[in-house]
């Protein structure tokens, strides 16, 4: 008779796992995940079954994480303007911490996207509509979600590819003051 799974013992693991996976993005095999946990490849499959259904938990865990980091920071904020939160927003998406969200789901190839979680991609940019479409009617007129969302993923895109967070955030600042000529610019407490 063999031993039972310990579920607490497998969350700490998918937990410790999707840390190491924001991290240093996913990897081709267990390996880096047995050697972030201190568990080998076999403990891994244990809990988790195979290789793909480890994957696909971490991609689970770590896009929840995403959600809750993100959402917390587009969410309406009483008695602030939006395009505030907006530039507050942006600039805890593009700080490390949230670039470690950005780099492992924009990073994640088409064909792996397809094989672990089909149709992530699409989702990962819908879910986010209705957060911006409820701040954003705090705006007359409200602009539209889908655009507010296009020119957050282009800036990221372009802070990914050049590092240049001076130009990147007047970008922004533009935008923003652009639905809303009271918007403030965008300013963080150090230079990155």
């Amino acid at each position: 008779m063999g031993r039972q799974k310990q579920p607490a013992i497998a969350e700490d693991l998918l937990d410790q796992c999707a840390e190491h996976a924001l991290t240093h993005g996913l990897p081709d095999g267990l390996g880096p995940f047995a050697q972030a946990t201190g568990t080998s490849a076999r403990m891994l499959l244990y809990h988790f079954g195979t290789r793909d259904e480890l994957f696909r938990a971490v991609l689970r865990r770590a896009r929840e994480m995403h959600l809750a980091s993100y959402g917390e920071l587009l969410r309406v904020v009483p008695g602030e303007s939006y395009t505030r939160t907006l530039a507050t927003a942006w600039v805890g998406m593009t700080e490390p911490e949230g670039q470690s969200f950005l780099r492992m789901f924009t990073h994640l190839p088409e064909q792996r996207e397809n094989s672990l979680w089909p149709g992530f991609h699409a989702r990962a940019t819908t879910d986010w509509l209705p957060l911006l479409a409820q701040g954003l009617s705090t705006i007359d007129p409200p602009p539209s979600a889908t655009l507010v969302l296009a020119v957050i993923r282009g800036l990221i895109m372009d802070l990914d590819a050049t590092a240049d967070f001076r130009r990147v955030d007047q970008a922004f600042t533009m935008f923003l003051r652009s639905i809303d000529p009271g918007a403030p610019e965008v300013s963080r407490p150090h230079d990155p």
